[in-house]
């Protein structure tokens, strides 16, 4: 099992893998904030994506309400890998400066369905690698 554990120190989070036995065993981990079962790919094989498109939609999702502002970055670096994997859509914002709003519809919406609201945190080019090569490291996939 692969589990994204908040940190204390900061809002960033650490990953923690434990055997199908351990985590059966044991109590959650303190700081547990989302789980998903993986397979460790034999050493031979070609490199593989561990994190599929649900787990980057229910992060997505679980970080929707949180204010600090690096978790925000967080959620809006998923949205724009949602976007390329064609999960999410952008159609346009509102807002502007720091209360600029990304609007976006997930993929098959209703023509009616009220778009997601993604806060756009004003990331610089070298936050956006720094924020992506985090969650890479944390997620152990190809981002």
């Amino acid at each position: 099992m692969a589990t994204l554990c908040e940190r204390a120190e900061d809002d960033g989070f650490d990953r923690r893998d434990y055997s199908l036995q351990a985590w059966d065993a044991q109590a959650p981990p303190e700081g547990l904030f989302s789980f998903w079962k993986a397979a460790v790919p034999h050493p031979d094989a070609g490199r593989r994506v561990f994190v599929d498109d649900d787990v980057l939609w229910d992060l997505f999702e679980r970080l929707a309400d949180d204010p600090r502002r690096r978790r925000i970055a967080y959620r809006f670096i998923i949205a724009l890998i949602l976007m390329r994997k064609k999960r999410l859509r952008y159609i346009g914002r509102t807002g502007q400066g720091e209360n600029e709003r990304w609007l976006m519809l997930p993929k098959g919406a209703e023509p009616n369905q009220q778009p997601i609201e993604v806060v756009n945190p004003r990331l610089g080019d070298e936050d956006v690698r720094e924020l992506s090569e985090q969650l890479r490291e944390v997620l152990r996939g190809e981002l």
